[in-house]
This record gives C-alpha cells, structure tokens and sequence, in this order.
C-alpha cells in the first residue's frame, strides 16, 4: 500500500512519516481494502492539523485532527479512523430486522 502524505508549511521528516506509517499498520486489523491513503499534514498558529483521506471498497474515510502536537493530532485521527472503519464493517450486522413486526404470525 503506497502512503501519500503531503504537507504545508512544513517539512515532513523520516521520523514523522514512520510514525505515521507506524499509526497505519494499526488499521490493518480490520481487513478493509484500503486505497490510496492520503494524508495532509500542516501547521496553523494554533497547532498542528492532520487530514486524512481513505477509500475503501464501501465509502470513503474521512477525518481531521487538531492539536498542539503532531503526535497527538495524529493518534486522535488514527483514532477517528478506526471508529469509522468499525462502523463500515458492522454495518450489516446493525440494521434492522429482516421481517417486519407486522408480518409476524403468532403460533
């Protein structure tokens, strides 16, 4: 898997794109097919933003994170991106019945 990560305002160092890579390999656990990964990495005034954009074979994961360190605001993304991944592959599993109530016949 080819890891684009992108920055502004800033240069992106080995140890940032390891980390970064790193952070990645965590969401490997869920089996997902995920296509080019992009990551853009910035610094505002105020901290440090982090964006990521992930397809998947269902839609598209998307988030952002904002802190005053870059580690942080990355591990609250990678965060972010797990709890959509989960939501992607539960999906099925949490819709509703098959057979509505009102069809139902009692024995």
């Amino acid at each position: 898997m080819t890891l684009n990560i992108t920055s502004k305002q800033m240069d992106i160092t080995p140890a940032i794109r390891s980390y970064i890579e790193d952070k990645m390999s965590k969401l490997n656990k869920w089996r997902a097919q995920l296509i080019n990964p992009h990551f853009i990495l910035s610094k505002e005034p105020d901290g440090f933003m982090v964006d990521a954009t992930i397809t998947t074979k269902g839609s598209p994961l998307v988030a952002s994170a904002k802190h005053d360190d870059m580690y942080t605001a990355v591990n609250e993304l990678i965060s972010k991106l797990e709890k959509q991944l989960n939501k992607l592959q539960h999906k099925a599993e949490s819709r509703r019945a098959s057979e509505s109530i009102k069809n139902y016949v009692p024995e």
